[in-house]
């Protein structure tokens, strides 16, 4: 499951990030733009709530299932979170957890 997590972590890096990238090379950091763009639609603010639902309960599970786990480092996937999303703080938790699960046997 180690190599699953990974590769599905660095996919949920990657992929999000080369469509930012490439709404960023055409609008800058236009922040104003980026807000009137996520509301523009309900079905893009549904999206959007949907995703900021669920980094919310996979913060709180990184933090609850860390400290049962005596997990180190919980920091790692929470900003991973923050700064691309769930795609890639979930898998990377994941892939940490297997390794501190490993270490426990």
């Amino acid at each position: 499951m180690k190599k699953f997590y990974i590769v599905l972590a660095i996919l949920g890096f990657i992929l999000p990030y080369t469509q930012f990238i490439s709404w960023l090379s055409v609008n800058g950091l236009d922040v104003v733009l980026l807000f009137q763009e996520i509301i523009e639609s309900k079905i893009t603010l549904f999206a959007w709530i949907d995703v900021i639902i669920s980094a919310i309960v996979l913060i709180v599970f990184i933090l609850i299932e860390g400290k049962k786990q005596k997990m180190n480092k919980l920091w790692l996937p929470i900003f991973g979170t923050l700064l691309v999303g769930v795609s890639f703080g979930l898998p990377l938790f994941l892939f940490m957890r297997e390794i501190q699960i490993d270490k426990n046997i």
